[in-house]
């Protein structure tokens, strides 16, 4: 099915969500400082998750068994045959479901003969922390009992990276004033399947079979499970051991055929002692069909086991604290001005560093191992979001979920042919084990760019790292047979001018299904087919050898890579004649739009969950990104303007019902100059699990959008790209922080990014030399070394050929006039002026500036009345001006024009007054501009962008060519829908949009945007 998410109110806050925690936040530690409620408790077990990859564990309580507590193992899955009335060929036959585990995390407690049940005592206080640093779960309770009892309860909790997998647990209870026996119940608990689907298909599905239990034994030692998968034949062994200390004592071992194991120990407490247990389980599984036997598993989880208790807990902690250091020192993450931001940062970073394996035999799933959200599959966001993060901060995790296609492509093959193609290879649109498992084949198989996807991440991994030597070991085969399958799928069109096109698929954009030229699609089709040529050549160059031996095995000729070019070079990439867009698809800008108004009761869920398919299908309506995606992952070939033209349309038809869906609006917004937009979709991304913001965090958390919180700062705000095999920035700062850091692995260097109010510093940290590109200037890192460059608005680089002034306000204070002219005629007419009408007024031509002035009449004007009041107002502003002279300029603005002359730019002016010629022959400059735009020359007023387009029209200019200078908001949005960058004159409240904002023109300086000077430190 597929997937969607909807927008909904938050259910668990943390104390990153109290906006009176926010100055005390620890951006290290996420902690919930108070009792669970029932509904919190699932989202909260997904939030305090710990995995490695392999193994992952929700944080649920140890005593309290909850529902929805679960470990997941990424190789345990169940296959379950998909039913359908009526099957046709292709058809997706099985789905494999990733299935809850047994849990090794519950331990109750027995005072004397009685159970313990924390809900029937009183919480006096509670904490359940995640160390980010240390990669560790904490939790406290001071918890008094109905007979008046007290207790605290201490637990650590870990899932290592150094050891896949183990879990590890330190549980304490110490007695603040009860004596007498307690029991610590510690159980290895069996389940046997996953959660039912219910009416949400993002939750899971139906499990046909699922674990039974082929064997249990508990002993003084050991305690362990075995078990088997009715379907996938996968067989596990479980088993826990513990280390004790005086005065805890085994007591006894408890075999539950259907339940589980469990070791007892007692002890006696009193006020002030405590009880330690360290527990440590283990598992072992076997692959599908896999040979493994339950004897040879349960040697291996005792193997773990042993080699597990000869270090103590704290030992273990070391070591992973140690891992995560590694990690947080490639991130080199810090936000200076908002701890919550900085902490939301590392709690996603976290997340994704452990939602994927090393050993290459899986991938990163859609909600990583914290949950039963769709079913633990793996889908096209696992290449297109979470390896870019991972390339550049985590490299041996990249490649492993690389080298998972590499070992599923023969099953990729196989999908090939199933779908129809006689050569090529089409992995799976959801999958673990490599086949397809979509039984919704018009958002599941008909999305071929999933292979694409998977290029890119080859692509952006071998740029990363240089590691070519993975091209080599397959990377290269499974680009090839994936490149090869897009002249399986298109065809040249004689009604298109023979043009490649591909017809039937759908694109990122689920809303709008089977569609002819999806244009990410063709688009990411068409750099595929490049890039897969050019490895093919320097392959052939390099390691011929190794070429040879690839083409052979899949029978690559020449021809067929020429074949590739060929297509690549005609493909349909067409530009909407009317709207200058590139249009979604061959039909999509046909359509009606989708009335989204209300919903009614249902209007917090997706609508995918309220509407049948086809109703979403007949309409101009987008879940999520899908023609910006194409410029996040393979954009920079594409102008400023197009991305910016695109933004505003798209903008308009997207309801964002997938958590995908934000960070790329926020990497595009920032790209164009949309700063303010840009933080609110990176806000958005950045808190979809902390706030719970799509209602179902409970299913798991969202790797995804996790991933694309740290795609909208690097990518984003630092305007990072892979071009031409080296790193490039063009950073913008957030007005909400003072400063932000990020680091990324280049080539086996580590390069620290620094961004201030006062420039952007690049460190080497690592390595012996780094080539970076600053706005396109190319700068040479050597080991050690920082050099400073400005801050830049991105579209004021070395492109940058004009500037255009607005006059009043920037030039020439003419505001006062105006604002004097304007009270004089609203006293003649008895209405009343203030400073707030005068404000309104700045930078809005004549008529609309009357209009708002007659909004306090008393009566309603004619045409012919307020063609007369407009006349009159202009008389009132020409006699003030007469007396005008040089001496009227603002200081510094003759300065300002020049200075950009000198620079070798032109100049123009775009004055909203219908005065502005007169004016600049009195003031003395009407010689420094090539070309003047006022209001006789248009027919719309700011903030509409006809002035500036009309301003660089007649400079001879591209928009993105030039630099748009305003004092007044309108004039701010006025230069950003023209597509150019605004720098504001004036106070931050009234120009919060600009992108540079100076005190006056005064300082203005040019060199800003053209010099590109080098301070090295």
């Amino acid at each position: 099915m597929p997937r969607g998410e909807s927008v909904q109110s938050h259910d668990a806050p943390t104390a990153a969500m109290d906006p009176a925690n926010r100055g005390s936040l620890d951006p290290w530690r996420l902690v919930h400082a108070r009792r669970p409620t029932q509904t919190e408790q699932p989202t909260l077990e997904s939030l305090y998750a710990l995995s490695n990859g392999l193994l992952g564990v929700r944080g649920g309580l140890e005593e309290q068994g909850s529902p929805t507590q679960g470990t997941f193992l990424a190789g345990v899955w169940e296959r379950t045959p998909i039913e359908y009335h009526e099957r046709f060929p292709g058809f997706a036959r099985t789905s494999d479901t990733r299935i809850p585990v047994p849990d090794g995390t519950r331990i109750r407690l027995r005072l004397g003969e009685a159970l313990v049940d924390l809900d029937e005592g009183e919480w006096l206080n509670f904490e359940q922390a995640l160390d980010l640093r240390a990669g560790c779960l904490q939790r406290t309770l001071h918890w008094r009992s109905p007979t008046g009892v007290s207790l605290q309860i201490d637990a650590e909790r870990i899932v290592p990276l150094h050891t896949p997998n183990l879990l590890c647990i330190r549980y304490r209870v110490t007695s603040l004033d009860y004596i007498g026996p307690i029991t610590l119940e510690s159980a290895l608990v069996a389940s046997n399947t996953a959660t039912e689907q219910g009416d949400d298909p993002r939750m899971g599905a139906r499990v046909a079979g699922g674990l039974s239990i082929t064997a249990s034994d508990a002993d003084h030692t050991l305690a362990s499970i075995c078990q088997r998968t009715r379907n996938s034949h996968i067989r596990l062994a479980s088993g826990q051991r513990h280390r004790i200390a005086a005065p805890l004592a085994f007591a006894r071992a408890i075999i539950e055929d259907a339940e589980g194991v469990q070791q007892h120990y007692t002890a006696e407490l009193h006020p002030g002692g405590s009880v330690v247990l360290e527990k440590y389980i283990a598992y072992a599984w076997s692959r599908p069909e896999g040979g493994d036997t339950e004897a040879s598993l349960l040697d291996a989880v005792a193997i773990t086991l042993e080699n597990a208790l000869e270090h103590d807990f704290d030992a273990h902690r070391a070591a992973q604290a140690s891992a995560c250091d590694a990690f947080w020192q490639e991130a080199d993450l810090h936000i200076d001005g908002d701890a919550a931001v900085e902490q939301a940062l590392r709690f996603n970073l976290f997340h994704l560093l452990q939602s994927t394996g090393r050993d290459g035999s899986g991938s990163a799933a859609a909600k990583g191992l914290t949950g039963e959200g769709y079913e633990g599959h793996y889908f096209w966001d696992a290449e297109a979001f979470i390896l870019p993060v991972l390339a550049l901060t985590s490299p041996e995790q990249a490649r492993s979920m690389l080298e998972y296609r590499v070992h599923t492509l023969e099953r990729a093959r196989n999908h090939a042919r199933e779908m129809n193609h006689s050569v090529g290879a089409l992995y799976a649109w959801r999958t673990i084990s490599g086949d397809e498992c979509s039984a919704y084949f018009p958002s599941g198989s008909a999305q071929y760019h999933i292979n694409a996807a998977i290029a890119f991440g080859i692509r952006l991994y071998v740029d990363a790292t240089g590691d070519f030597d993975f091209l080599v070991r397959g990377g290269a085969e499974v680009l090839f047979e994936t490149a090869r399958l897009w002249l399986q799928v298109g065809n040249y069109n004689p009604r298109r001018n023979n043009a490649f096109c591909i017809c039937q698929v759908t694109g990122p954009d689920e809303y709008s299904a089977l569609v002819d030229n999806n244009y990410y699609t063709n688009h990411m089709a068409q750099q595929h087919l490049r890039y897969a040529a050019v490895v093919a050549a320097q392959l052939a160059k390099e390691q011929h050898g190794d070429y040879l031996r690839i083409a052979t095995a899949i029978g690559l000729s020449d021809q067929e890579i020429a074949a590739w070019l060929t297509a690549a070079d005609a493909m349909y990439l067409p530009v909407d004649a009317q709207l200058n867009i590139f249009p979604q698809d061959d039909d999509f800008l046909d359509k009606p739009r989708l009335p989204l108004a209300s919903h009614g009761e249902h209007e917090h869920r997706p609508l995918l969950l309220q509407m049948h398919p086809l109703t979403i299908y007949r309409h101009q309506v987008c879940k999520q990104a899908d023609v910006l995606q194409a410029f996040v992952l393979a954009g920079n070939a594409i102008d400023h303007d197009a991305k910016r033209r695109n933004f505003d349309y798209y903008e308009g038809v997207t309801v964002h019902d997938s958590t995908l869906s934000a960070s790329t609006f926020s990497i595009v917004a920032s790209e164009v100059g949309y700063a303010d937009k840009a933080y609110r979709y990176f806000l958005d991304t950045l808190r979809v699990d902390l706030d719970n913001l799509h209602g179902n965090t409970s299913h798991g958390l969202h790797m995804a959008a996790m991933a694309g919180s740290w795609l909208s700062l690097a990518w984003g705000f630092g305007g990072m790209r892979p071009v031409n095999g080296r790193p490039a920035f063009a950073p913008v700062l957030p007005a909400a922080w003072r400063s932000y850091r990020f680091g990324l692995r280049w080539q086996g260097q580590h390069i620290r990014v620094t961004v201030e109010a006062n420039g952007v510093a690049y460190t080497l940290t690592q390595g012996a030399g780094a080539e970076v590109l600053h706005h396109g200037k190319l700068l040479a890192l050597r080991a050690g070394q920082t050099i400073h460059m400005p801050l830049m608005p991105a579209s004021s680089a070395h492109n940058l050929k004009g500037v255009i002034f607005d006059l009043d306000g920037v030039i020439a204070d003419t505001a006062v006039v105006h604002h004097a002219a304007w009270k004089k005629l609203a006293a003649d007419i008895g209405i009343p002026f203030d400073d707030a009408v005068g404000e309104r007024l700045k930078g809005v031509d004549r008529r609309a500036s009357l209009d708002i002035l007659l909004e306090k009449a008393s009566r309603p004007y004619s045409e012919t009345e307020k063609e007369a009041l407009a006349t009159r107002k202009n008389e009132y502003y020409r006699q003030q001006i007469e007396g005008f002279g040089p001496q009227n300029l603002l200081p510094g603005a003759r300065t300002a024009i020049e200075s950009v002359r000198r620079a070798g730019l032109k100049t123009a002016l775009a004055s909203a007054s219908r005065n502005a010629p007169l004016l600049l022959e009195k003031l003395g400059i009407a010689n420094l501009f090539d070309y003047v735009v006022d209001a006789n020359h248009i027919s719309r007023a700011k903030p509409d962008p006809e002035i500036f387009l009309a301003a660089a029209r007649g400079l001879g200019l591209a928009p993105g060519e030039c630099l748009g200078v305003e004092d007044a908001a309108a004039g701010i949005a006025s230069i950003h829908s023209a597509g150019m960058t605004a720098v504001g004159i004036g106070q931050a409240e009234a120009l919060a949009g600009a992108d540079l904002l100076l005190p006056n023109v005064a300082a203005f300086d040019i060199g800003r945007f053209t010099r590109m000077d080098i301070r090295s430190g």
